[in-house]
């Protein structure tokens, strides 16, 4: 190295009271307070909840500081930010670890702040002494059945930043109202309920980005209820969060049987679990059409290994594009309810089932302007002989399918029934290994006004090509077996 530069690094160096705290030299001595100058042993069996409230209360700079150790505690640490003013917890790294052995949340964070995001909306209480709480690189486990990693309330603009939440129930919970939520760089692993849970909560802007969430039975990220909105999901790796005695899993779970959610994205993550009892990667779902559930994208994802690969119910305005999915037990994509949904340029492609029997087919039943366009869908063997194939249209109106890649279908490549103008387009439905069980390319029964078949190249299957009635139109289809 340069001794010149190498100068400046070393006269730079403070040896005492320095922490280095996401890239930034913070003197956390000099206003940090100790939780073991209150009397903390830190080994892990004597009970330091007093000491560490202590510590969180007569922090007057703002800082605690966890040195290596294994704090263990029995209740919950409360951080009243109105009386205490932002307090931000940081820890040795890995080697800070606060063992929670009594039921509910670790630490629970209480703020007032009852505005938007607008800066007009603060009071100048929560503008002077509430805003940034932070956890950072800091490990909480749970020995409690009961016990909770953080909780946020009436907070704004908080963050955790490096931490490990491990064997709790839920590892962030966030209720009542929030605003202007950060979460990074976090590992949240083996939890019995939610990683990040948003219960009931009020949230607007909240971004979650390059987590590890993984293993946490009720889902790796939820919203249950509430009002959320500008929820941001992306750069994660959100993995095998199921439960298979549960009656629903999901890694990420909309779950809005009251309340509202729009505005967000889940963007390139990877997103896997293992098919369980109505499992689902991702899930949206409202109790009813109409409801306040969409307008989000869901982007440039991996996808895969559950019995429903996406599953959106009842939403409306909805995009998933670019996304590559694969291993559907029954569905790589099942649109119930839908309105105004685009699924565009997505790899379905099945070969990693590696001689499984997956599904892995598109249903859209019950929906209302639906756009299935650029997608490639390979080896689905959804549905039977009867009915159901490979892209399925059940009780639907105007729906699109144009531009589609609809390789190897088990019983048929598009099934549509009862449905109202319904378009299929310079689609391909073919069969290229030789082998062809295929019952039919398209297949449309039932009452179906204004369906168009146009531009469509299709290996013909065991019962024939295109099986529709004659007020179907059709033009310009092609037997793929007329190019060979």
């Amino acid at each position: 190295m340069n001794r010149r530069y190498q100068g400046m690094i070393l006269a730079s160096w403070k040896p005492l009271g320095v922490l280095l705290v996401t890239g930034v030299m913070t003197t956390m001595g000099a206003v940090a307070v100790n939780p073991c100058d209150y009397g903390a042993v830190g080994d892990g069996v004597a009970d330091d909840t007093v000491a560490v409230q202590r510590a969180v209360n007569e922090s007057d700079k703002g800082r605690v500081y966890f040195p290596r150790g294994v704090y263990r505690i029995t209740d919950t640490i409360d951080i009243d930010l109105a009386t205490l003013g932002v307090v931000n917890l940081a820890g040795a790294g890995g080697g800070a670890r606060v063992l929670m052995a009594g039921p509910g949340p670790t630490f629970r964070f209480r703020g007032n702040h009852r505005g938007t995001a607008a800066p007009e909306s603060f009071t100048p209480e929560v503008s002077d002494r509430e805003r940034g709480p932070s956890i950072v690189s800091l490990e909480i486990v749970g020995a409690h059945p009961e016990a909770d990693g953080i909780a946020f309330i009436g907070t704004v603009q908080a963050s955790v930043h490096g931490a490990l939440i491990r064997e709790v129930r839920h590892g962030l919970h966030f209720v009542e109202r929030n605003r202007n939520i950060t979460v990074d760089a976090s590992h949240i692993y083996h939890c019995s309920g939610v990683g990040i849970f948003f219960d009931r909560v009020n949230l607007h802007q909240a971004n979650i980005t390059g987590c590890h969430i993984s293993y946490c039975k009720g889902g790796g990220v939820r919203v249950l209820g509430g009002e959320v909105r500008n929820l941001q999901i992306t750069g994660n790796d959100i993995e095998y969060n199921y439960d298979l005695d549960a009656t629903a899993s999901a890694d990420v779970w909309i779950d809005m049987a009251d309340g509202s959610i729009e505005e967000g994205t889940i963007a390139s993550n990877t997103i896997q679990a293992r098919p369980s009892p109505n499992g689902a990667n991702i899930r949206f779902e409202a109790a009813e059409k109409h409801a306040r559930i969409g307008l989000w994208t869901i982007s440039g994802n991996l996808i895969g290994s559950q019995t429903t690969n996406i599953h959106l119910k009842n939403v409306t305005g909805i995009a998933v594009t670019g996304n590559h999915i694969y291993t559907g037990a029954e569905h790589a994509l099942l649109l119930d309810g839908a309105r105004h949904v685009v699924v565009s340029g997505n790899s379905m492609d099945q070969e990693h089932n590696r001689g499984r029997d997956m599904a892995n087919g598109v249903r859209i039943v019950n929906c209302d302007g639906v756009l299935l366009q650029g997608n490639l869908l390979s080896d689905a063997h959804a549905g039977t002989e009867t009915d159901g194939g490979a892209v399925a249209v059940v009780n639907s109106r105007e729906t699109m399918i144009a531009n589609n890649q609809i390789f190897e279908p088990r019983h048929c490549g598009i099934y549509v029934e009862n449905s109202r103008n319904t378009t299929i387009s310079n689609c391909m439905v073919l069969h290229r290994t030789g082998d062809n069980p295929t019952h039919a390319a398209i297949e449309v029964i039932g009452n179906n006004p204004g369906t168009v078949i146009r531009d469509t190249r299709y290996h013909p299957g065991i019962r024939g090509g295109i099986l529709a009635p004659e007020t179907a139109i059709l033009r310009d289809n092609i037997p793929a077996a007329a190019m060979d």
